[in-house]
This record gives structure tokens, sequence and C-alpha cells, in this order.
């Protein structure tokens, strides 16, 4: 089952703290807003999100749909079927995808550790 790019979404206290910390580490912003309290910085193929004040846990994030530079993919499995065959294998959802929708979408599971699994096609 491919799932899509793959990133940390950090819930963070601080963003610009957070941001200058992951700086050092080699990480450069590539995507996001910081006036809105969130960005997306890359350190070759490693994604990392930054999201203060927006979750309450860290969360594990894929993107059906989209490369780790954000570039949409030529071919891909659409959200909807994913969550058709994850239910199919009796996964329970905390959010669901409206299947009968088109485009961008999302859904959230939550593994038995208790740790949210956020897939957000974007296309």
């Amino acid at each position: 089952m491919d799932l899509g790019a793959f990133s940390v979404s950090l819930t963070v206290k601080n963003l610009a703290a957070s941001r200058s910390f992951y700086e050092k580490l080699g990480f450069t912003a590539f995507a996001g807003d910081a006036a809105q309290n969130w960005l997306i910085l890359k350190n070759g193929d490693h994604v990392i999100g930054l999201f203060e004040g927006m979750f309450e846990k860290n969360i594990l994030t894929f993107n059906p749909g989209w490369d780790n530079s954000a570039q949409q993919l030529a071919t891909f499995t659409d959200i909807r079927e994913l969550q058709r065959r994850l239910r199919a294998q009796g996964m329970e959802f905390q959010l669901e995808a409206d299947e009968n929708s088109t485009g961008p979408a999302s859904f959230i599971v939550v593994d038995p550790d208790g740790n949210p699994v956020l897939v957000d096609q974007h296309v």
C-alpha cells in the first residue's frame, strides 16, 4: 500500500525556536506560513512539519499524490481507495474522507499506542 510522501508533524511551543533548532540540524523551510504558525522543513529526503498551537500530539503524516518535495505524482492511489482497503481490514477511523468526493481529502487512524496517523491528500 503506497501512502505517498512521509513526514512527521511536530506540535511545537515556539515556532521560531523550533525552526532555529532544526535549521542547525540542516533543515530548511520550503513551505508553510510562519504568520499562521506552521512551516514545512526539509533536509535531503527528510521532511518535518512544525505546527504551533494546532495539534495536541505529534502526528505521522502521509500525503498520497505527492513526492517528498510536495510535487504531484503522475500516478498514485487515491485516498478514498486507501480508506476502503483499510476499512476492509477492520481499521477504525477517527476522521474519515468522504468517499463520494474527489480531490483533496483526509483521514486519521490511531495506532495501538495512541499515536495519530494522518493521511492527507492535497491533489
